[in-house]
């Protein structure tokens, strides 16, 4: 690739929300990223938009490893068909092999979970841990809440103004995909 993101880590739910567009972008993440020829890495569940952005991508010819905790495994919920699943022995160590494995960041829909990876991510960021892509795909102004919150930390002088350059929210998938491969 000649931006070098041969990877991207997706954050997004183990339920697919309430409204349809949401399941629509996952989709359409996953056969973006595997037309685009990068890996997939996400949380290895079958339900809700990471079983939707999962399939996408595989049916779509594209490469796809999932990061699990052992405690998951055993609640069921693990994708079989993947091209590489890992499992991790916790949570920790499930988002610390996902930063490893990723040369990029997108934040899809999702509930508490997908917040907590792309908090941690932009932790790791402001403590210059890294300085790989975060993009956050605002669905249907999904994202706007969770936006207006990191901007109240800076507001109110939690965090820095840099803290909000260490993202872009992008609207849609195509914005996101355009930014991947540019």
């Amino acid at each position: 690739m000649p931006n070098g993101i041969r990877s991207v880590a997706v954050f997004c739910g183990s339920r697919s929300g309430n409204n349809p567009l949401y399941a629509e972008a996952a989709a359409a993440m996953g056969r973006g990223l595997a037309k685009a020829g990068i890996t997939l890495v996400y949380g290895a569940g079958q339900n809700g938009l990471m079983g939707i952005l999962a399939n996408a991508a595989l049916a779509a010819g594209g490469r796809v490893e999932g990061v699990i905790p052992e405690f998951l495994v055993k609640w069921e919920v693990a994708h079989q068909g993947l091209d590489a699943l890992e499992v991790t022995d916790g949570m920790h160590s499930r988002k610390r092999r996902m930063f490893e494995i990723a040369d990029a960041f997108v934040t899809l829909p999702g509930g508490i979970g997908t917040l907590d990876e792309t908090v941690e991510i932009l932790s790791w960021r402001q403590l210059k841990l890294h300085a790989k892509p975060i993009l956050i795909c605002d669905v249907a102004g999904f994202a706007r809440p969770f936006i207006d919150g990191l901007r109240a930390t800076v507001e109110q002088g939690f965090a820095g103004p840099e803290v909000l350059g260490f993202f872009e929210v992008l609207d849609g998938v195509d914005g996101i995909l355009t930014r991947l491969t540019r």
